[in-house]
């Protein structure tokens, strides 16, 4: 995979202690959780948590935008 200019594993804008949202049911958790997706979707991160990305998880294989969901 590639990453975008200044886009890293390490972004300086999420630490372990910033909450982290499920971008569809608004779960909530403290820093990205090994089980939770990341997606990048107009250049912005968005998490689902392990039960959305599972419910949703032929959308996520096929690459469609969370809005098709």
């Amino acid at each position: 995979m590639t990453s975008l200019p200044g886009d890293s594993d390490h972004d300086s804008r999420t630490t372990e202690s910033d909450p982290v949202v499920c971008a569809r049911c608004g779960a909530q958790a403290q820093g990205p959780q090994p089980t939770w997706s990341c997606s990048v979707e107009n250049e912005r991160r968005r998490y689902f948590c392990d039960t959305c990305a599972r419910e949703n998880l032929r959308a996520i294989e096929g690459r469609l935008d969370s809005t098709w969901w």
